[in-house]
C-alpha cells in the first residue's frame, strides 16, 4: 500500500495559487487565432478528470495555414538567412523569458499534465532553457569541411537548414519534448509547425507567447493544438513540410513514415516505445540498487519512453532486494502534484490510466504474484499506486536459463507505474533476456565488476545503456532507439545534423600546381 493519498487538498493549493489560463488559441505566423473550424476542445486536470479550460482545435486547415506562413518564413523570411549567432542571440533571450516565467510554466504542467510541480519547477522548465542555451552557442558553428578532390577539382560541402520542420510531441514530458526538438530546430535555422499533444497544450501555446517576445519572426515557430487522426496526420502528409520529427508509441510512428512515404518522402526521426530492462548483479550496493530500480520505474508516474519496466536481480540478492523494494514502495506518496510532499502525481490522462489498470488485470490473471500496489486510488482523477509483480513466467529455457518472458506485462510497453522484477544466474542469461524484446531504446546495468559492465553495455542492443545510475540525460548526450524504439537522436549535435542537409559543391581548378 503507498504512503499516502492527498486529492487535491487544501493544503497544496496553499503553497501555490494556481494562476489563470492565459493562451488556449492556435498560435499561426506570430499570432494567437481561433481554428478555422472554430472548434474546441477541453482541457483536462487529471487531479480530478474535470475540465481546466477549453482550447482551440486545430485540423487539416490550420495546418496548411500553419504551414503556409513556415513556408514563407522559411522561403523568404529572415531567420534562415541571419547569422548564426543571431539566431543564437534570439534563443539565448527565449531561455531568459522562460526562467522568468518558471513557476507559471511548471503549474501548466502540473495541473495539465499530473507531473510533480516541484519536478517542473527545479527540472523540467530549467531544462528547457538550458536546452536553448546549448544549441544557441552552436548555432554559429555549423560549418562543413574542404574537401581534397582528385582530377583537378576543389570541393567543399554546407550545411544547410532541412527546411520546415513538423513536430508532433507527447504528453507525458510536454516541455522537455517541445524543446528537445524546438532547441536544434531552430539553431540550424529552420522553421517549424509543432503539435502537441492533446492531453497537454497548455504550456506549448505559453512558450510561443514567449518566442514572440524574443523575438523569433513570425511564422517560425506555429504551434497548432489538435489530435494525431487529424492535425498530426497532416503533418505527416503535407508536402509542403521537410522533415517529421516525432515521440510517443511505434503504432503510431508506424503511421508516421507511411504518410510521410506516400507523400514528398519526407525524412523522418521518431524516438519511440520502450521496454527497457535493468540488470542488477549480486556485487552491487544494495541500497543504491533499490533506489535506482524503483526510481527508474516510478518516476514522473511511470509515464516515461526509458522506463525500466524489466528489473533483473541476480538470485543471490533477490530476496533482500524485494523486501526493501517493498517497504520502499510502501512509502511512496501520491496525491495533488502541487503538494511537496507527494512523490507521484496521477496518470495524464483517464485513457492511459484505464490502460495501465488493464495492464495490471493482464498480469494477474496470467499468474504474475502482485507483490504491491495493482490498485486505484481515490474516488477521482487518475491516481493509481506503484505496482510491483513478481513471479513473472517465462515460455523458453536454454541450458535451464530462462531466455524468454511469457507475459504480457514485460513484453509489451505500459507506460505507467507496473514493475516486472524477475531473477537470473549468469551475465549471460541476464544479457539474453535482456535482448529478448522488440524495443531498444534503454537499459541499465549495476554492478562494481568493470569487466561486467564493460560486457554487458557492448551486448545490450539499446541506444543508451546507463551503468550505476539511470535515467542520466543530458542536452550533451545523444540518445535514441535501436530496433522498433526507432531512429535518429535526440540531444547532443547528433540532433542538430537531424535538421541540417549537406551540399556538395564542387568547381574545377585550372592550373593549379598541385592536385
Amino acid at each position: 500500500m503507498a504512503g499516502e493519498y492527498n486529492g487535491s487538498s487544501k493544503a497544496s493549493e496553499s503553497v501555490f495559487k494556481i494562476p489563470p489560463i492565459k493562451f488556449t488559441k492556435l498560435f499561426i505566423n506570430g499570432n494567437f487565432v481561433d481554428s478555422v473550424s472554430g472548434k474546441t476542445f477541453e482541457a483536462i486536470d487529471p487531479r480530478t478528470a474535470e475540465a481546466i479550460t477549453r482550447v482551440s482545435e486545430g485540423d487539416k486547415e490550420d495546418i496548411d495555414l500553419a504551414v503556409k506562413a513556415a513556408r514563407q518564413a522559411f522561403d523568404h523570411g529572415p531567420w534562415p538567412r541571419m547569422s548564426g549567432s543571431e539566431r543564437g542571440r534570439i534563443m539565448m533571450k527565449f531561455a531568459d523569458l522562460i526562467e522568468e516565467n518558471v513557476e507559471e510554466l511548471a503549474a501548466l504542467d502540473a495541473i495539465n499534465g499530473g507531473k510533480l510541480f516541484s519536478h517542473c519547477k527545479a527540472m523540467d522548465i530549467p531544462g528547457a532553457a538550458r536546452n536553448l542555451r546549448y544549441y544557441a552557442g552552436a548555432a554559429d558553428k555549423i560549418h562543413g569541411t574542404v574537401l581534397k578532390l582528385s582530377k583537378g577539382f576543389q570541393g567543399y560541402t554546407l550545411r544547410e537548414p532541412i527546411g520546415v520542420v513538423g513536430s508532433i510531441i507527447p504528453w507525458n514530458f510536454p516541455t522537455i519534448m517541445f524543446f528537445m526538438k524546438a532547441g536544434p530546430a531552430l539553431a540550424a535555422g529552420c522553421t517549424m509547425v509543432v503539435k502537441p499533444a492533446e492531453q497537454t497544450p497548455l504550456s506549448a501555446l505559453y512558450y510561443a507567447h514567449l518566442a514572440k517576445l524574443a523575438g523569433l519572426p513570425d511564422g517560425v515557430l506555429n504551434v497548432v493544438n489538435g489530435f494525431g487522426e487529424t492535425a498530426g496526420a497532416a503533418i505527416s502528409s503535407h508536402m509542403d513540410i521537410d522533415k517529421v520529427t516525432f515521440t510517443g508509441s511505434t503504432e503510431v510512428g508506424r503511421k508516421i513514415m507511411t504518410a510521410a512515404a506516400a507523400s514528398n518522402l519526407k525524412p523522418v526521426s521518431l524516438e519511440l516505445g520502450g521496454k527497457s530492462p535493468l540488470l542488477i548483479f549480486e556485487d552491487a550496493d544494495i541500497d543504491q540498487a533499490v533506489n535506482i530500480a524503483f526510481n527508474a520505474i516510478f518516476y514522473n508516474k511511470g509515464e516515461i519512453c526509458v522506463a525500466s519496466s524489466r528489473v533483473y536481480v541476480q538470485e543471490g540478492i533477490y530476496e533482500i532486494f524485494v523486501k526493501m523494494l517493498v517497504e520502499k514502495a510502501n512509502a511512496w506518496v501520491i496525491g495533488d502534484p502541487f503538494d511537496l510532499r507527494v512523490n507521484q502525481g496521477p496518470q495524464t490522462g483517464k485513457k492511459q490510466f484505464e490502460k495501465i489498470l488493464s495492464y495490471i488485470e493482464h498480469g494477474k490473471r496470467e499468474g504474475a504474484t502482485l507483490l504491491t500496489g495493482g490498485k486505484r486510488l481515490g474516488s477521482k482523477g487518475f491516481y493509481i499506486e506503484p505496482t510491483i509483480f513478481t513471479d513473472v513466467k517465462v515460455n523458453s529455457l536454454e541450458n535451464n536459463y530462462a531466455i524468454e518472458e511469457d507475459m504480457t506485462i514485460a513484453k509489451e510497453e505500459i507506460f505507467g507505474p507496473v514493475m516486472s522484477l524477475m531473477k537470473f544466474k549468469t551475465m549471460e542469461e541476464a544479457i539474453k533476456r535482456a535482448n529478448n524484446t522488440t524495443y531498444g531504446l534503454a537499459a541499465g546495468v549495476i554492478t562494481k565488476n568493470l569487466n561486467v559492465a564493460n560486457t554487458v553495455s557492448r551486448s545490450i542492443r539499446a541506444g543508451i545503456i546507463w551503468l550505476n545510475c539511470y535515467t542520466a540525460f543530458d542536452v550533451d548526450c545523444p540518445y535514441g532507439g535501436y530496433k522498433m524504439s526507432g531512429f535518429g537522436r535526440e540531444f547532443g549535435l547528433d540532433a542538430l545534423n537531424q535538421y541540417l542537409q549537406i551540399k556538395s559543391i564542387v568547381t574545377p581548378i585550372h592550373d593549379s600546381p598541385w592536385h
